[in-house]
């Protein structure tokens, strides 16, 4: 369950409130995975493993242990809206600059390159979003239907 707030709705039209970061979800399921790891030294198990012509993928075990750890610290508790997410976002710079609520009050949106930064991570989900929002209140948008990823149309 997302938590509901106005001030969960980011400038570019997604919602914190579903972002891993702001949850910590995954954050919190990588640090109890590391955690089980250690406790059971799995990386002995790991290390006979990829010696062994059917477990060569163990091979890699450090570099996931390692990717482990970088998922422990993604985590933003603050939301765009209060100073989280990128602090160098130049779409949040750009809607503060023009003194926007967000990205779905400017006129340009479904053109602003600026959004293009999103469409790996997000396809158009911000896109959708934001006609959602340009359509309706914030109220509305986080009690309704709000998407995270959709895929981008070519």
């Amino acid at each position: 369950m997302t938590e509901e707030s106005e001030d969960l709705v980011a400038y570019c039209g997604l919602y914190c409130g579903d972002c891993h970061g702001y949850t910590g979800r995954v954050a919190d399921l990588a640090r109890d995975l590391r955690k089980e790891l250690r406790q059971t030294q799995y990386d002995l198990f790991a290390k006979e493993m990829a010696s062994s012509p059917y477990g060569k993928s163990y091979k890699h075990y450090d570099e996931c242990y390692e990717v482990l750890g970088q998922m422990v610290k993604f985590r933003c508790k603050r939301g765009c809206r209060k100073g989280g997410g990128n602090p160098s976002c130049k779409i949040r710079r750009c809607v503060q600059k023009k003194e926007l609520d967000g990205c779905w009050e400017c006129s340009e949106f479904e053109t602003c390159i600026k959004l293009d930064s999103l469409k790996p991570v997000h396809g158009d989900a911000h896109k959708k979003n934001l006609r959602r929002l340009k359509k309706g209140s914030k109220n509305e948008f986080i009690v309704g239907k709000h998407d995270w990823y959709t895929k981008a149309k070519e």
